[in-house]
């Protein structure tokens, strides 16, 4: 057989049923075996977005989603999507194609050295030089991509060896690794420092947002009554309705939650990655924070852990809340704070301007989602006000990129959200400025039938950096620009457009889409004016009389 059969038998045996992507000239003989597999091609308009996909089938279902590129440009194309998995810690196998590497008659064009600009990027990159190598070589790739902490990794396959004829090769089996035991030592440590505490706190991060180490992390915080907090990428881990959660650190400072960091001597960091914004900053002396990971902490001016408990997870959450029992912990202080938080929280709810104001937007989106419901957030203004006052119940339901945190991701990772869960409501959700970066996506989504609803928050304005421009004292100066008749867009797609034009009309338009199936665009203008007023001015001096 070909060796690129031969690939795609490798693929098939670790379980692949999709592939993202744009193929070239130098993937045909690859694009010829899958037309023949079980592995079903799915071709968008662009390679960024193909690879933002295969990272969030990755990030949803733990096994490595795939993305396909031609050589040159199309390879280049991934790289903003390989920083993506990297820091974001989603696994994703890139497949690039070369031209041929024995002889070729083309010289120097369209050759770039995609190994070694892979390099800084992934977890694992090569380039497959024998078809005889390529099932050690593919095993060898998913396993680093999905082992913690889980990654990018890149194979090149050049033209003239997906060409060559192989032997039917075995496949390799996918292995079963037990992940490691936290060390017997470290978990008294850690235990003793908890149980030695006063004011004991709970932080859960974005490698704890795994199904089973939710249930054990809700099992510690109800046998022993810690409050909890979570970084953006750790939303939903534990529901936020909880009587016990005292918000998320969408904030730098100044937040109610920042209050209870500053009050607490140990804190508990289950899952904390220094790619994550620091929620809080560590200082010598101050408290004792204990980490609780599947590797050891990287160590960071503002990030220097006492007690590390190195381990899976959840197995290491189950081990303290066996050793623990509820001490005369007091959180009394801990109390005023969620209490005046939750008081604020409620404030603009049901603010009645328009364009609309984003607590009012965040409000009517929970009102209509389900429990179960995935927001997907691209990155801008919004991203904020939603990871600050919307209240995930559940694991994965509100993915944002709070590590490389780039534009564009936000349609292309709702539509693998919806080719994962098919039977979930899920909703994109953009700024004017991110979704014309993968705007051309909308095509692929229509064709693939999809049932997705975005959001489209329109501000005419790169609306964050806008914010810290006048945060800084800067004048307005250079971040405006003009849009596209969004429903006018969406419907030259073949999608449903809408543009609600007033405040009571939002919520009932995103029912209705939701409930009509098929691809809907709602164009929704937001007022982004009182950010500065609230996120820098209210909320630091409300929670600061705390």
């Amino acid at each position: 057989m070909k060796a690129a059969a031969l690939f795609v038998k490798a693929l098939e045996a670790e379980g692949v049923r999709s592939i993202f992507g744009v193929p070239g000239e130098e993937n045909l003989d690859l694009v010829e075996a899958l037309r023949e597999s079980s592995i079903k091609l799915i071709l968008t308009r662009h390679e960024q977005a193909a690879g933002f996909m295969a990272a969030t089938w990755g990030r949803l279902t733990g096994e490595a989603g795939v993305a396909l590129s031609t050589l040159g440009p199309g390879a280049t194309n991934l790289v903003t999507a390989a920083a993506y998995a990297q820091l974001g810690a989603m696994p994703m196998l890139m497949i690039t194609g070369q031209k041929p590497i024995r002889t070729h008659k083309q010289g120097l064009f369209q050759l770039v050295d995609v190994v070694d600009m892979m390099q800084p990027l992934t977890k694992y990159t090569r380039q497959i030089v024998s078809g005889a190598t390529i099932p050690a070589r593919i095993r060898e790739a998913f396993r680093r991509a999905e082992e913690e902490r889980p990654g990018a990794v890149h194979l090149e396959l050049p033209e003239d060896i997906a060409r060559d004829e192989v032997e039917d090769a075995i496949l390799l089996p996918t292995e079963y690794a037990r992940r490691p035991s936290p060390d017997d030592a470290a978990l008294v440590q850690a235990a003793e420092a908890i149980s030695n505490a006063k004011h004991p706190i709970l932080m859960i991060g974005a490698a704890a947002n795994r199904q089973r180490t939710a249930v054990a992390l809700r099992a510690f915080i109800d046998k022993l009554g810690i409050p909890f907090f979570t970084t953006q990428m750790g939303k939903g881990v534990v529901d936020e309705d909880h009587p016990l959660w005292l918000g998320n650190a969408a904030l730098s400072d100044g937040d109610f939650v920042h209050r209870a960091i500053d009050a607490a001597d140990v804190i508990i960091n289950a899952g904390h990655d220094v790619v994550e914004k620091p929620p809080f900053f560590m200082r010598v002396g101050r408290r004792t924070v204990i980490h609780i990971n599947f590797s050891s902490a990287e160590v960071d001016t503002v990030y220097f852990p006492q007690i590390e408990v190195v381990g899976d997870i959840a197995h290491t959450i189950e081990r303290l809340t066996d050793a623990l029992t509820r001490q005369n912990w007091d959180f009394s202080y801990f109390d005023k704070v969620r209490h005046a938080f939750q008081q604020q929280l409620g404030q603009y709810a049901d603010e009645a301007r328009f364009p609309m104001h984003p607590v009012r937007i965040v409000s009517d989106t929970r009102k209509c989602m389900p429990d179960d419901g995935i927001l997907c957030l691209d990155n801008g203004m919004y991203k904020l006000w939603y990871a600050r006052y919307y209240k995930a119940r559940q694991p994965n339901t509100v993915l944002l990129d709070n590590a490389l945190a780039t534009m564009g991701a936000g349609l292309p990772s709702a539509m693998a959200a919806k080719m994962v869960y098919p039977e979930r409501k899920v909703l994109a959700i953009c700024g004017d400025g991110g979704f014309m970066m993968n705007a051309q996506e909308l095509e692929t989504a229509v064709r693939l039938k999809l049932d997705l609803v975005i959001l489209l928050l329109r501000d005419d304005a790169y609306g964050m950096i806008r914010w810290k421009q006048a945060d800084m004292g800067y004048a307005d100066y250079g971040m405006q620009f003009s849009n596209p008749d969004f429903v006018q867009f969406a419907q030259a797609h073949g999608a449903h457009g809408h543009r609600p034009a007033r405040a009571e009309d939002f919520l009932p338009t995103l029912q209705r889409a939701f409930e009509e199936g098929g691809v809907h665009l709602i164009d929704l203008a937001i007022d982004y004016s009182d950010n500065h007023r609230i996120l820098d001015e209210e909320i630091r001096r409300l929670s600061a009389a705390v």
